[in-house]
């Protein structure tokens, strides 16, 4: 089977991209890393990008004076690169998806949606979301991305337990933990259905 070309949108530590890369070193993961493209110059995901001989670009929303601009240079340098594929891996950018990208962007969120996402809800502030709110259940959705925060189809779920004493903290580690396995199957399951 050939290796799916994909593109990997980093804003920070890069820790969802190192994950996808040490996945491809160990055999689970067939891709082709084309392209990073970082939100920030200053994300510490490109120094992963870098060591991994990954071609990396620094494209910022600031330096466009409308969404469209900035998404159409997006995804022209995806073009560019040859990837079939971009994946979000901790970016946080708004970004419109072109039409010849529809079911091509790939994103993880670290709750069950629809629950907690949308506008604002990253990081922290969903787990400390979900225990406000008294779930008992929580986890992490691979989903497409369409032109709404956190709304595109849903391609798999994997749920964990909300303990009674999880903070905030806890539980991102025990919900990253699961991201760091689902999305590299989803990405394998799709680099098998086009393959």
């Amino acid at each position: 089977m050939q290796n799916l070309p994909i593109a990997v949108l980093i804003s920070g530590g890069g820790t969802t991209l190192h994950n996808l890369i040490e996945k491809k070193r160990a055999g689970s993961l067939t891709v082709d890393f084309r392209l990073v493209i970082s939100s920030r110059k200053d994300a510490r995901g490109l120094a992963f990008a870098a060591e991994a001989n990954i071609p990396s670009q620094v494209i910022r929303r600031r330096d466009y004076a409308d969404p469209e601009l900035h998404s159409q240079n997006i995804f022209e340098a995806i073009r560019k690169s040859g990837a079939a594929l971009v994946v979000m891996g901790g970016y946080l950018e708004h970004l419109l998806i072109p039409s010849d990208f529809d079911h091509r962007v790939m994103n993880v969120h670290p709750s069950l949606i629809p629950a907690f996402c949308g506008h604002g809800m990253y990081g922290l502030k969903v787990h400390a979301a979900a225990i406000d709110f008294g779930v008992k259940i929580s986890g992490c959705t691979v989903h497409w991305v369409d032109n709404q925060y956190d709304h595109g189809p849903i391609i798999l779920q994997r749920a964990c337990e909300v303990l009674p004493d999880d903070t905030p903290e806890s539980l991102q580690r025990r919900v990253f933990a699961m991201e760091c396995e689902a999305l590299p199957d989803a990405i394998q399951q799709y680099a098998q259905s086009v393959a």
